[in-house]
Protein backbone atom coordinates (compact mmCIF):
# COMPACT_ATOMS: atom_id res chain seq x y z
CA UNK A 1 0.00 0.00 0.00
CA UNK A 2 2.84 2.26 -0.48
CA UNK A 3 1.61 3.94 -3.52
CA UNK A 4 -1.91 4.78 -1.73
CA UNK A 5 0.49 6.82 1.14
CA UNK A 6 2.60 8.49 -1.58
CA UNK A 7 6.11 7.75 0.14
CA UNK A 8 7.52 5.36 -2.82
CA UNK A 9 7.96 8.66 -4.96
CA UNK A 10 9.39 11.21 -2.43
CA UNK A 11 5.44 13.25 -1.76
CA UNK A 12 6.07 13.44 1.82
CA UNK A 13 2.46 15.92 2.17
CA UNK A 14 -0.42 13.96 3.19
CA UNK A 15 -3.78 13.95 1.82
CA UNK A 16 -5.13 15.85 4.65
CA UNK A 17 -2.45 18.23 4.40
CA UNK A 18 -2.94 18.30 0.56
CA UNK A 19 -3.70 22.40 -0.41
CA UNK A 20 -5.79 23.26 -3.83
CA UNK A 21 -5.27 26.07 -5.75
CA UNK A 22 -8.02 29.03 -5.49
CA UNK A 23 -11.03 29.40 -7.56
CA UNK A 24 -10.38 31.83 -10.06
CA UNK A 25 -6.81 31.71 -10.41
CA UNK A 26 -7.16 30.54 -14.14
CA UNK A 27 -9.23 31.92 -17.12
CA UNK A 28 -9.42 29.74 -20.00
CA UNK A 29 -9.43 31.84 -23.27
CA UNK A 30 -12.47 31.03 -26.03
CA UNK A 31 -8.81 29.63 -28.05
CA UNK A 32 -8.82 27.17 -24.78
CA UNK A 33 -5.24 28.79 -23.75
CA UNK A 34 -5.25 29.18 -19.71
CA UNK A 35 -4.06 32.19 -18.71
CA UNK A 36 -3.86 33.67 -14.94
CA UNK A 37 -6.48 36.16 -13.74
CA UNK A 38 -3.99 38.69 -12.99
CA UNK A 39 -2.67 38.50 -16.20
CA UNK A 40 -6.18 39.03 -17.45
CA UNK A 41 -7.21 41.98 -15.46
CA UNK A 42 -3.42 43.69 -16.20
CA UNK A 43 -5.04 43.31 -20.00
CA UNK A 44 -8.30 45.21 -19.11
CA UNK A 45 -10.11 41.46 -18.86
CA UNK A 46 -9.26 41.33 -22.52
CA UNK A 47 -7.49 37.97 -23.62
CA UNK A 48 -4.27 38.56 -25.04
CA UNK A 49 -4.37 35.74 -27.11
CA UNK A 50 -7.32 36.26 -29.43
CA UNK A 51 -8.36 39.90 -28.18
CA UNK A 52 -11.47 38.25 -26.93
CA UNK A 53 -13.85 40.48 -24.50
CA UNK A 54 -14.45 39.30 -21.27
CA UNK A 55 -17.45 40.30 -20.20
CA UNK A 56 -17.50 42.07 -17.15
CA UNK A 57 -19.62 44.39 -14.73
CA UNK A 58 -19.50 47.77 -13.26
CA UNK A 59 -17.16 46.93 -10.41
CA UNK A 60 -14.52 45.89 -13.33
CA UNK A 61 -15.39 48.93 -15.54
CA UNK A 62 -15.01 51.33 -12.17
CA UNK A 63 -11.43 49.74 -11.78
CA UNK A 64 -10.41 50.48 -15.24
CA UNK A 65 -11.92 54.12 -16.00
CA UNK A 66 -11.25 55.87 -12.91
CA UNK A 67 -8.01 57.57 -11.90
CA UNK A 68 -6.95 54.63 -8.98
CA UNK A 69 -10.18 53.32 -8.60
CA UNK A 70 -11.58 56.31 -6.79
CA UNK A 71 -15.08 57.33 -7.08
CA UNK A 72 -18.17 58.48 -5.15
CA UNK A 73 -20.90 56.14 -5.70
CA UNK A 74 -24.58 57.79 -6.32
CA UNK A 75 -27.83 56.22 -4.66
CA UNK A 76 -26.22 53.14 -3.74
CA UNK A 77 -28.37 51.78 -1.58
CA UNK A 78 -31.84 51.81 -3.69
CA UNK A 79 -33.68 48.62 -4.03
CA UNK A 80 -36.43 47.57 -6.34
CA UNK A 81 -39.63 47.31 -4.45
CA UNK A 82 -42.65 44.61 -5.93
CA UNK A 83 -45.26 47.46 -7.04
CA UNK A 84 -47.63 44.53 -9.04
CA UNK A 85 -46.87 42.00 -6.39
CA UNK A 86 -45.42 39.69 -9.11
CA UNK A 87 -44.70 36.23 -8.90
CA UNK A 88 -43.77 33.52 -11.50
CA UNK A 89 -41.67 30.51 -10.30
CA UNK A 90 -41.38 32.51 -7.10
CA UNK A 91 -42.10 35.52 -5.73
CA UNK A 92 -40.50 39.22 -7.23
CA UNK A 93 -39.26 39.83 -3.62
CA UNK A 94 -38.09 36.64 -3.35
CA UNK A 95 -35.79 36.71 -6.27
CA UNK A 96 -34.40 40.38 -5.33
CA UNK A 97 -33.56 39.26 -2.66
CA UNK A 98 -31.57 35.88 -3.54
CA UNK A 99 -29.87 38.25 -6.33
CA UNK A 100 -28.65 40.78 -3.85
CA UNK A 101 -27.47 38.01 -2.08
CA UNK A 102 -25.60 36.33 -4.86
CA UNK A 103 -24.23 39.30 -6.65
CA UNK A 104 -23.62 41.91 -4.00
CA UNK A 105 -25.77 44.61 -5.89
CA UNK A 106 -28.53 46.14 -5.14
CA UNK A 107 -29.83 46.50 -8.65
CA UNK A 108 -28.78 46.37 -12.33
CA UNK A 109 -27.06 49.42 -11.80
CA UNK A 110 -24.24 51.79 -10.19
CA UNK A 111 -23.39 55.09 -10.64
CA UNK A 112 -20.51 56.58 -9.53
CA UNK A 113 -18.91 60.46 -10.26
CA UNK A 114 -15.00 60.60 -9.87
CA UNK A 115 -12.06 61.86 -12.44
CA UNK A 116 -10.69 60.01 -15.68
CA UNK A 117 -7.37 61.12 -16.12
CA UNK A 118 -7.87 64.11 -14.32
CA UNK A 119 -11.34 64.95 -16.15
CA UNK A 120 -14.52 64.80 -14.10
CA UNK A 121 -17.15 62.35 -15.21
CA UNK A 122 -20.14 60.49 -13.97
CA UNK A 123 -20.58 57.21 -14.83
CA UNK A 124 -23.63 54.61 -14.89
CA UNK A 125 -22.81 50.73 -15.15
CA UNK A 126 -24.92 48.23 -16.00
CA UNK A 127 -24.83 44.71 -14.53
CA UNK A 128 -25.70 41.55 -16.37
CA UNK A 129 -25.07 39.41 -13.48
CA UNK A 130 -28.27 41.29 -11.91
CA UNK A 131 -31.60 39.53 -13.10
CA UNK A 132 -30.05 39.85 -17.14
CA UNK A 133 -28.90 43.48 -16.63
CA UNK A 134 -32.87 44.29 -16.82
CA UNK A 135 -34.41 47.58 -16.81
CA UNK A 136 -36.59 47.95 -13.98
CA UNK A 137 -37.46 50.91 -12.12
CA UNK A 138 -34.87 51.37 -10.17
CA UNK A 139 -32.55 51.32 -12.86
CA UNK A 140 -34.44 54.37 -15.08
CA UNK A 141 -34.23 55.92 -11.28
CA UNK A 142 -30.42 55.95 -10.83
CA UNK A 143 -29.66 56.55 -14.33
CA UNK A 144 -32.29 59.54 -14.18
CA UNK A 145 -30.37 61.01 -10.96
CA UNK A 146 -27.02 60.76 -12.45
CA UNK A 147 -28.39 62.88 -15.13
CA UNK A 148 -29.29 65.28 -12.80
CA UNK A 149 -25.70 64.78 -10.68
CA UNK A 150 -24.63 65.98 -14.43
CA UNK A 151 -26.26 68.79 -14.84
CA UNK A 152 -26.08 70.49 -11.53
CA UNK A 153 -22.14 70.01 -12.25
CA UNK A 154 -22.13 70.33 -15.60
CA UNK A 155 -19.66 67.32 -15.81
CA UNK A 156 -19.98 64.51 -18.93
CA UNK A 157 -21.83 61.60 -18.77
CA UNK A 158 -20.98 58.39 -19.64
CA UNK A 159 -23.71 55.34 -19.89
CA UNK A 160 -22.44 51.73 -20.12
CA UNK A 161 -25.20 49.49 -21.30
CA UNK A 162 -25.70 45.86 -21.13
CA UNK A 163 -28.67 44.46 -21.15
CA UNK A 164 -31.69 41.99 -21.95
CA UNK A 165 -33.86 44.73 -21.84
CA UNK A 166 -37.19 45.79 -19.80
CA UNK A 167 -37.41 43.59 -16.61
CA UNK A 168 -41.41 41.77 -16.91
CA UNK A 169 -41.80 41.83 -12.91
CA UNK A 170 -42.75 45.40 -13.31
CA UNK A 171 -44.17 45.29 -16.48
CA UNK A 172 -45.36 49.05 -17.31
CA UNK A 173 -43.34 50.40 -14.36
CA UNK A 174 -40.48 49.16 -16.60
CA UNK A 175 -41.26 50.47 -19.62
CA UNK A 176 -41.81 54.03 -18.50
CA UNK A 177 -38.07 54.11 -17.60
CA UNK A 178 -37.74 54.48 -21.39
CA UNK A 179 -39.61 57.77 -21.44
CA UNK A 180 -37.92 58.92 -18.24
CA UNK A 181 -34.50 58.00 -19.03
CA UNK A 182 -35.10 59.69 -22.71
CA UNK A 183 -36.69 62.83 -21.06
CA UNK A 184 -33.44 63.70 -18.91
CA UNK A 185 -31.09 62.99 -21.58
CA UNK A 186 -33.42 65.84 -23.68
CA UNK A 187 -32.20 68.14 -20.86
CA UNK A 188 -28.29 67.03 -21.00
CA UNK A 189 -28.50 67.94 -25.15
CA UNK A 190 -30.17 71.28 -24.01
CA UNK A 191 -27.33 71.84 -21.38
CA UNK A 192 -24.98 71.28 -23.75
CA UNK A 193 -22.89 68.66 -22.01
CA UNK A 194 -21.85 65.96 -23.39
CA UNK A 195 -23.03 62.27 -23.57
CA UNK A 196 -21.14 58.91 -24.47
CA UNK A 197 -23.31 55.92 -24.44
CA UNK A 198 -21.26 52.30 -24.47
CA UNK A 199 -23.02 49.46 -25.51
CA UNK A 200 -21.29 45.90 -24.69
CA UNK A 201 -22.06 42.51 -24.83
CA UNK A 202 -25.42 42.39 -24.96
CA UNK A 203 -27.05 45.50 -25.23
CA UNK A 204 -31.17 44.49 -26.26
CA UNK A 205 -34.64 45.37 -25.52
CA UNK A 206 -36.25 48.38 -24.42
CA UNK A 207 -32.12 49.43 -23.23
CA UNK A 208 -31.39 49.67 -27.03
CA UNK A 209 -34.80 51.97 -27.70
CA UNK A 210 -34.15 54.40 -25.66
CA UNK A 211 -30.62 55.75 -23.18
CA UNK A 212 -28.21 52.82 -25.18
CA UNK A 213 -28.81 54.67 -28.59
CA UNK A 214 -29.40 58.54 -27.33
CA UNK A 215 -25.49 59.69 -26.90
CA UNK A 216 -23.59 62.67 -28.60
CA UNK A 217 -21.67 59.86 -29.95
CA UNK A 218 -22.51 55.73 -29.53
CA UNK A 219 -19.42 53.41 -28.93
CA UNK A 220 -19.10 49.68 -28.99
CA UNK A 221 -16.93 47.08 -27.66
CA UNK A 222 -15.58 44.65 -30.30
CA UNK A 223 -18.61 41.99 -31.35
CA UNK A 224 -20.83 42.97 -28.69
CA UNK A 225 -24.64 41.98 -29.80
CA UNK A 226 -26.59 44.78 -30.37
CA UNK A 227 -30.28 45.14 -31.21
CA UNK A 228 -33.53 45.30 -29.97
CA UNK A 229 -34.88 41.71 -30.37
CA UNK A 230 -32.77 38.91 -30.30
CA UNK A 231 -31.38 37.38 -33.84
CA UNK A 232 -33.60 33.60 -32.95
CA UNK A 233 -37.20 36.15 -32.71
CA UNK A 234 -36.29 38.22 -35.54
CA UNK A 235 -35.03 34.52 -37.71
CA UNK A 236 -38.36 33.18 -36.47
CA UNK A 237 -40.46 35.72 -37.02
CA UNK A 238 -39.38 36.55 -40.82
CA UNK A 239 -38.85 33.50 -41.69
CA UNK A 240 -35.58 34.17 -43.26
CA UNK A 241 -32.04 33.27 -42.09
CA UNK A 242 -30.17 36.40 -41.17
CA UNK A 243 -26.86 38.21 -42.68
CA UNK A 244 -23.50 37.23 -41.38
CA UNK A 245 -22.66 38.69 -38.22
CA UNK A 246 -25.94 40.25 -37.78
CA UNK A 247 -26.11 42.61 -34.92
CA UNK A 248 -23.03 42.05 -34.02
CA UNK A 249 -21.67 45.86 -33.00
CA UNK A 250 -19.39 45.81 -36.41
CA UNK A 251 -22.72 45.20 -38.84
CA UNK A 252 -24.37 48.06 -36.64
CA UNK A 253 -21.09 50.19 -36.94
CA UNK A 254 -21.26 49.54 -41.00
CA UNK A 255 -24.96 50.09 -41.16
CA UNK A 256 -24.86 53.49 -39.47
CA UNK A 257 -25.64 53.48 -36.11
CA UNK A 258 -22.24 53.58 -34.38
CA UNK A 259 -19.48 55.99 -34.71
CA UNK A 260 -17.09 53.70 -33.84
CA UNK A 261 -15.35 50.35 -31.77
CA UNK A 262 -13.35 50.92 -29.18
CA UNK A 263 -11.25 47.99 -27.74
CA UNK A 264 -11.23 47.95 -23.86
CA UNK A 265 -7.58 48.69 -23.74
CA UNK A 266 -7.83 51.76 -25.33
CA UNK A 267 -10.91 53.02 -23.77
CA UNK A 268 -9.84 55.47 -21.04
CA UNK A 269 -7.31 57.19 -23.26
CA UNK A 270 -9.80 57.20 -26.07
CA UNK A 271 -12.57 58.73 -23.51
CA UNK A 272 -10.17 61.22 -22.37
CA UNK A 273 -9.53 62.69 -25.76
CA UNK A 274 -12.93 62.51 -27.08
CA UNK A 275 -14.05 64.63 -24.30
CA UNK A 276 -11.13 66.81 -23.93
CA UNK A 277 -11.91 68.12 -28.01
CA UNK A 278 -15.85 67.96 -27.28
CA UNK A 279 -14.77 70.49 -24.15
CA UNK A 280 -12.62 72.76 -26.27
Amino acid sequence: MAWFKRTDKGIKTSTAEKKDAPDGLWFKTPNGNIIHTRELKNNAYVCPDDDFHVKIGSKEYFEILFDNNKFKELDANMTSGDPLKFTDTKPYVSRIEATIKKTELNDAVRSAVGKMNGLDIVISCMDFNFIGGSMGSVVGEKIARAIDHSLKNKIPFLMISKSGGARMMEAGFSLMQMAKTSAKLALLDQAGIPYISMLTDPTTGGVTASYAMLGDFNIAEPEALIGFAGPRVIRETIGKDLPKGFQSSEFVLEHGFLDFIVDRRQLKSRLTTLLSLLNN
